[in-house]
């Protein structure tokens, strides 16, 4: 069985730890790899390759590095195909959707490129007299980032290229269950250029986790994964003194107006709710049925749903693929049963699907629940899987109270006619990320990623102007060169003049 390991100092690295997890594919079901999980110490030697590098790379040209990042984002356009290939292999969404999440996280690495005009400073001359200040922005060393299963590329793109662009060095532990995504960017940075130990691979569970978060040489550390684990992270990152970006769950709710478009709508609702079998942070969960609109919005969703043809992520006749673990494909199937327990109407129940040829495998049907109650398990915990609940409301002021009332506020969307009640929604609701007609409000490389309440811990976002500033500290220079009066004493204020 095929071992993946570790990358320090731009090569691969045995673990030692003796201690392995496995990496399944999720179509067959099948475990076809191992990885090894990381001890203190292999997470130290990755640091300490990380604070090397740092001392000449932090001081490196803006030139160099833009240099390595152009080859990088050639090399990753060349070889998109192979690496969408390791994600349907290991995460199991369908190619289309691979492909997708690759060029979402080339839109960073071109971000990146531009990072000579990202980090110029300012000038202020004469602020007094032959007194000049300028503003700089410098990086802080050693970052670490901790990235989820559902973006195994995409999501570690969001972080490392912009952190290395502004001079860090960095320490990436990709989730378990799919890490070969991250171990072919790694080798990719160092086909473009990219010297040892800017970027450093650990593979591993908890212990691997504990000790970047508790590590003295470690600044900052950017997080994307559940809620619970998002406030984990922040707590104990800043207990030992860093700088945290910790991007947590959702339960996006998608919003329709008796004026909208309802076979858009229904078409965005299955595109959103379904896509990558559920398993987005930017997924809709919820959509709210506003006034009379209800039964024949949900008969087209129903309609819709019923159509969808789920298979492995390699056949391109399927548009949806399996769920990542048998667990986690059995607990999204639970929250079906209890809805109708607690009180729903199962419109569409998928969880009696098999696919001929993969019994075996991760795969869950898509379920459609209406006239969920609020009080219900389906509408108050996020799912991560290819359920969508509908709720109703009679007005737009109940709707949008439902909506600000979640713990959460990563990602919403409204879909109406009406410009006046859009630019109402944009500016009323209590999240994040707001799309008008747009079911997946993710922003664009040069915008910033991140949500409100339970959904972000830190007060930066992640990528865009957010993510520069996250790994970079301000620096304030003033300057004065002495003229032959200068001199004298006086421990007065200085002032301006």
């Amino acid at each position: 069985m095929k071992t993946l390991t570790h990358w320090i100092d731009g090569k691969p690295v045995e673990g030692t730890s003796g201690r392995f997890g496995p990496v399944y594919n999720p179509a067959t079901g099948d475990q076809e790899k191992q990885v090894a999980f990381a001890t203190v110490e292999e997470v130290d030697a990755a640091v300490a390759s990380a604070r090397a590098a740092f001392a000449s790379w932090g001081g490196s040209s803006l030139a160099t590095r833009t240099a390595i990042l152009f080859k990088y984002r050639e090399l990753l356009d060349a070889h998109r195909d192979e690496i969408a290939e390791l994600i349907t292999a290991e995460h199991g969404k369908v190619h289309s959707d691979a492909l997708g999440e690759v060029a979402r996280g080339m839109e960073i690495v071109e971000l990146a490129c531009g990072i000579s005009v990202q980090l110029k400073g300012e000038l202020s001359t004469q602020v007094s007299n032959r007194v000049d200040v300028a503003s700089i922005r410098q990086p802080l060393g050693v970052v670490a980032g901790i990235t989820p299963f559902n973006f195994p590329a995409m999501v570690p793109m969001w972080m490392f290229p912009l952190a290395i662009a502004c001079g860090n060095t960095f320490v990436l532990k990709p989730s378990e269950k799919d890490p070969s995504a991250s171990l072919r960017l790694a080798e990719l940075a160092t086909e473009a250029g990219l010297p040892e130990g800017v970027l450093n691979i650990v593979q591993g569970d908890k212990t691997a986790v504990d000790r970047l978060l508790e590590h003295p040489d470690i600044e900052a550390v950017s997080f994307v994964g559940s809620t619970p684990i998002a406030k984990y992270i922040q707590l104990k990152a800043v207990e030992h003194g860093k700088r945290v970006q910790a991007l947590g769950g959702a339960k996006n709710h998608m919003l329709v107006l008796p004026d909208a478009d309802l076979e858009l709508a229904a078409d965005q609702a299955i595109n959103a709710a379904y896509g990558s079998a559920g398993e987005r942070c930017m997924a809709v969960s919820v959509v709210v049925a506003v006034g009379d609109i209800g039964d024949e919005l949900v008969g087209k969703i129903a309609e819709r749903a019923k159509k969808l043809r789920i298979g492995p992520g390699d056949d391109p006749a399927s548009e949806m693929g399996p769920l990542i673990t048998r667990e986690h494909r059995d607990k999204v199937a639970s929250y079906v049963a209890s809805a109708a327990e607690q009180g729903a109407e199962v419109v569409v129940d998928g969880t009696g699907l098999t696919v001929e040829g993969h019994e075996n495998g991760f795969f869950l049907g898509v379920s459609l629940l209406d006239r969920v109650p609020l009080t219900a398990d389906a509408y108050r915990d996020e799912i991560f899987g290819p359920v969508l609940a509908v709720v109703r409301a009679q007005t737009y002021e109940e709707a949008i109270q439902l909506i600000n009332s979640s713990r959460w506020g990563n990602g919403t969307a409204i879909f109406t006619r009406d410009g006046g009640a859009a630019r109402r929604f944009q500016m009323e609701v209590k999240a994040g990320m707001v799309g008008v007609n747009v079911p997946i409000p993710v922003p664009v490389g040069y915008h910033s990623f991140g949500g409100w309440k339970d959904s972000l811990f830190g007060d930066l976002h992640i990528y865009g102007n957010d993510g520069i500033a996250f790994y970079t500290q301000g620096k304030v220079v003033t300057t004065r060169w002495p003229d032959p009066s200068d001199g004298g004493i006086n421990l007065g204020f200085p002032s301006n003049s």
